[in-house]
């Protein structure tokens, strides 16, 4: 049995589903969803979304079952993962995948079985895969430019990657090069992983201010590093305490209440954008659609949450450890992913 942590229905038929093929039909398939990692606020919320919109879709007779599968990280588990839905029989599996490449044998064999594959968020190019993707580069390129604006072309900065190994961090940190390198006075006095998480990401950050000269602003990827950023900042204390640098806002509630305070207290201006959790919920609506003969375009690309200024003050209360991001419904991937 895996290792991952597993998570699926609470009706007793999930979990007899794996121990044997799963019962299912085109009309009403079992729908499983592969998750390469767990280990931040974003990942949680995408689970959550995409367990929501399955018990509504059981409910409702669209699909027999579900099965959700959280790993490690890492592609062997992933992998194994894979190799044991292929095993059940599942109808469609939706994959947040561990690597963009190393996961394309296993897809590649769940297509010849039958099995209509999705991966999102962090796609895999195997040619047999539907992907439901963010414009990840053009995006980070918007955000990225926004800062330099802010900070009028010269400063020292901190880049913070996310996820060691997936698309999104690669796609992501060449977008943020893409604007450096038409910067010359903006100079990079590090970089560190933070994972897409508030506890890496502040810990990462505590490290290593203490050698580094004047930081004016942070370029990161979201997931909820952004909020362990400023903690960073803020107990270090010092100049900081007066004038917190630039953080890159990538969606995390937290973060915004942050931001919202600082605002009023010391004026404090930045930009949050980020991928949607969300996107668990379309995953599951598309990849039953797919069972069912939908046909729509091999990639598909979702909207990005946009915070600024003007719009703060419609998130400031928004859930402690949360990340800012609508509800896919059925209806909605019908209207915006299948008939386009």
């Amino acid at each position: 049995m895996f290792k991952a942590l597993l998570r699926m229905s609470v009706a007793a038929g999930a979990v007899l589903a794996l121990a044997g093929p799963a019962l299912a039909s085109p009309d009403k398939p079992v729908i499983a969803l592969a998750n390469a990692y767990f280990g931040n606020s974003w990942r949680h919320q995408m689970v959550d979304a995409f367990e929501t919109a399955a018990k509504d879709a059981k409910a409702s007779g669209a699909i027999a079952d579900y099965i959700i599968l959280n790993g490690d990280g890492t592609v062997p588990q992933q992998n194994s993962q894979m190799a044991e839905l292929i095993l059940k029989k599942v109808d469609a599996i939706a994959i947040d995948a561990a690597s963009e490449t190393a996961v394309n044998g296993i897809i590649e064999k769940a297509c010849k079985a039958g099995i209509k594959v999705v991966s999102f968020d962090s796609v895999a190019s195997a040619p047999c895969n539907y992907q439901l993707n963010f414009d990840f580069t053009g995006y980070k390129k918007a955000q990225a430019e926004d800062v330099m604006k802010r900070l009028g072309g010269k400063g020292n900065i901190i880049v913070v990657r996310g996820v060691k190994g997936s698309a999104p961090d690669h796609d992501m940190f060449e977008a943020q090069q893409s604007v450096l390198k038409n910067y010359p006075d903006v100079k990079v006095a590090t970089t560190v992983f933070g994972q897409a998480t508030a506890s890496v990401a502040q810990s990462a950050i505590a490290n290593v201010l203490p050698s580094l000269p004047h930081v004016d602003a942070v370029l990161g990827q979201g997931g909820s590093d952004d909020y362990g950023i400023a903690q960073a900042f803020e107990q270090f204390g010092g100049e900081y305490a007066k004038k917190p640098p630039i953080i890159e806002g990538g969606g995390s509630s937290n973060f915004i209440q942050w931001w919202a305070k600082q605002k009023a207290t010391n004026g404090y201006s930045t930009i949050s954008m980020n991928t949607t959790p969300g996107i668990g919920g379309a995953a599951l609506w598309l990849a039953a659609a797919l069972v069912k003969g939908a046909d729509p375009s091999k990639t598909m690309i979702m909207p990005v949450a946009t915070v600024t200024d003007e719009n703060l003050d419609q998130y400031k209360d928004l859930a402690p450890g949360t990340i800012v991001s609508p509800t896919y419904s059925q209806d909605w991937v019908e209207k915006n992913l299948l008939k386009k």
